[in-house]
């Protein structure tokens, strides 16, 4: 019996059919050996020797595999195709009493017959490499973490803060934005537009050039007026009109971090909800007659690398479901970022034959939408260019010049494989919240037109706008903050955005991440001693070298030593300096009633709640409460209160200096008659005036 180690439990049982008889599968669950929780357990006096040790609830795991392994005739190593992956496999090595070069390690990106078997014909030994950039990466986060959490919380006076290598030029990430959002200066433009016609087709252009042939930005209502009156009475005449033929390449195959955007901005999904879903999808799902089986491959990747035999069968799939015009003469290639590890594939489909509308019927919702932009992607991605014939037209009126552009699909190529048709009109996307404050050429149908047209005139349009601040990160923006600044890689995004959050360091504001009061303090302490830490062009050349032991053989211990040194010095002097920071606590209108002080608002492991400030002699909490909406007397908020007698009503966070009201919930609107707050009532919650005189 040969035995077969993999990590994963949820793909045992998909493995274990294309094995068959002869191999027992097993799996360590992920992570079985770390370093001690409480303690450094890292040598810094002997080359930064770490300590392991077995994880408590892994013992009987670690136990069964050493009793399966003792009996086996083989044990091979399937443990992830990744830098974790490897280190996990070095510590079953250790643990099963394995020399590291005689250890059978086999790898496979896709969990496919053909690929298990191809890697169980070919062992290869550890690769000790990537293993020790693990090690690495694990050894440094545990020194900054042990060594600058108590500093965090010894200077801020607050018990169990945290702080990392990585988490916390995120936090600052999140921190820089949010300074940008609250010092931003709004700033005046208008939109200048003018409807015309010609051969009974409307179309609209838009302002370009002033009267000294320069591109012109209105900036106010009185620019607005001279434009208004320069063009009064002008003749709209076109000057030039410009044609051509554009082409739009094929997007890459998916990465983590671009799936993990798609996943949120065209499917909902979080990144726990994605995380979940890809993993399924890579480990194996139930499809029907087919039985479990896995859908993609590893979803822990940073490269657009595809291998041959998919593009081939992707060509294969194209020319049959397509035709051939839909396949390009040579494959598409897609160059990674200079920073990509390249050790796994682009995300695909394992089977470009096991098509969404196949899938959708047999698996769960988050599964079968996020195997669907992962297959369209692909797809997508081995198609032939877009094309599309685009004009572009300068109308004079009195010297100024406006500017129309128009672009109609020639032929769909890759957008084919998101089910565009030439000839049919898509819909018009909304547009997304996270957009930038750019100006963008519209593209609107325009008639047949060439120099010397007049054009007849219908009206000006024109609209006062201001500039908005940038958005705040979303998951998914963040995750491409965090790639693009190179801090990171694929395996930590999610983590280190989740963990920032259980920290109470972010929170969320419908969709979008904001930084709490704790961590802009966190920020700004770690900003003024660790300068290093906290700078991102730091932290991503860190990344690199880690890179570099993976795969340059770069000595992992100098790395550390290199790191280290100088980051205890700041640690000393963070110590010496005399600045500690209190937090201040929001305190809420609710008095306790054992003790008399207004209730403080805490954060706890379920969010927010409400407790007596005079702990830990009086333990009193409540349960925190979002305000209803605000009073439209005096514009403070409106809670929900239960009476006496247990009645609920709705009564003004200002009481006793506002002495609002109201049994029924208010909607924060005053009644036009008689100035009474609108209420909802009724069970079918129908909005009327509180005030029974009004009856409105």
């Amino acid at each position: 019996m040969k035995l077969v180690i993999i990590e994963g439990i949820g793909k045992k049982d998909t493995i274990k059919k294309y094995l068959g008889s002869g191999y027992e599968v097993m799996a360590t669950g992920g992570v079985f050996r770390d370093l001690q929780k409480r303690a450094l357990s890292v040598d810094v006096d002997d080359n930064y020797t770490p300590k392991y040790k077995v994880v408590k609830d892994k013992e009987e795991v670690v136990k069964k595999l050493k009793e399966k392994a003792a009996k086996a005739d083989e044990v091979l190593i399937a443990t992830d195709p990744d830098r974790e992956g490897e280190a996990i496999g070095w510590h079953l090595a250790v643990v099963l009493g394995i020399k590291a070069d005689q250890a059978k390690r086999i790898v496979f990106n896709e969990i496919t017959k053909s690929a298990i078997q191809k890697a169980i014909a070919s062992p290869q030994t550890l690769n000790m490499d990537l293993v020790k950039a693990q090690q690495a990466r694990r050894i440094l986060d545990r020194l900054v973490g042990y060594k600058l959490s108590p500093v965090v919380s010894k200077k801020i006076n607050k018990s169990k803060l945290s702080a990392g290598r990585v988490q916390s030029v995120t936090l600052k990430l999140v921190v820089l934005r949010e300074r940008e959002i609250i010092n931003f200066k709004p700033e005046e433009f208008w939109d200048f537009f003018a409807h015309l016609e010609k051969d009974k087709v409307e179309f609209r252009a838009s302002l370009h050039n002033g009267l000294d042939g320069k591109r012109i930005k209105l900036t106010s209502k009185e620019q607005v007026d001279t434009v208004v009156a320069g063009v009064n009475g002008a003749k709209y005449t076109v000057k030039d009109v410009r044609k051509s033929v554009t082409r739009q390449h094929a997007p890459a195959p998916y990465v983590t971090s671009s799936m993990q955007q798609d996943a949120l901005n065209k499917a909902g999904l979080s990144l726990a909800r994605c995380g979940r879903a890809a993993q399924s999808l890579y480990e194996g799902v139930n499809v029907g007659e087919r039985g479990k089986i896995a859908l993609v491959t590893y979803i822990r990747t940073d490269s657009f690398r595809v291998a041959p035999e998919a593009q081939y069968a992707a060509k294969d799939f194209i020319i049959k479901t397509f035709g051939p015009e839909y396949a390009p003469e040579k494959f598409n290639f897609y160059k990674s970022k200079k920073s990509a590890q390249d050790a796994h594939e682009a995300i695909r489909p394992v089977s470009i034959e096991v098509t969404p509308d196949e899938v959708d019927k047999y698996v769960e919702r988050d599964q079968a939408k996020l195997y669907r932009l992962i297959y369209n992607r692909f797809l997508a991605s081995q198609m032939t260019e877009a094309t599309f014939n685009s004009v572009s037209v300068d109308i004079d009126a009195n010297n100024y010049m406006f500017r129309a552009t128009g672009r109609t699909p020639i032929f769909a190529g890759w957008q084919a494989a998101h089910g565009v048709v030439v000839g049919v009109e898509k819909p018009k996307a909304k547009k997304d919240d996270d957009e930038e404050n750019t100006e963008k050429e519209e593209f609107v149908k325009l008639p047949e037109l060439e120099v010397g047209n007049l054009l007849k005139f219908l009206k000006l349009e024109f609209a006062q706008k201001f500039t908005k601040p940038p958005a705040r990160f979303t998951e998914a923006t963040l995750v491409k903050a965090m790639e693009e600044a190179g801090i990171g890689r694929p395996a930590t995004y999610n983590p280190i955005i989740q963990n920032i959050a259980a920290r109470f360091y972010t929170e969320k504001d419908g969709k979008y991440i904001k930084p709490t009061e704790l961590g802009f303090i966190i920020v700004d302490l770690l900003d003024k001693y660790f300068v290093e830490i906290m700078n991102v062009e730091f932290t991503a050349g860190l990344e690199e070298r880690l890179d570099d032991i993976a795969y340059e053989g770069l000595d992992w211990v100098k790395v550390i030593d290199d790191f280290y040194k100088p980051f205890m010095k700041d640690i000393e002097v963070a110590l010496e300096g005399e600045d500690d920071i209190k937090l201040t606590l929001e305190e809420s209108d609710i008095e306790c009633e054992k003790c008399g002080k207004f209730l403080v608002v805490r954060q706890g492991r379920f969010g927010k709640f409400l407790a007596c400030p005079g702990f830990p002699d009086c333990r009193n909490i409540k349960p925190f409460e979002k305000p209803v909406c605000k009073c439209p007397k005096c514009q403070g908020d409106i809670h929900k209160r239960k009476s006496k007698k247990g009645r609920i009503f709705f009564g003004c966070s200002s009481y006793p200096n506002c002495d609002f009201v109201a049994w029924d919930e208010p909607t924060g609107v005053l009644c036009e008659k008689c100035g009474g707050a609108i209420v909802v009532a009724g069970k079918e919650k129908k909005e009327k005036c509180g005030n029974r005189e009004c009856g409105k």
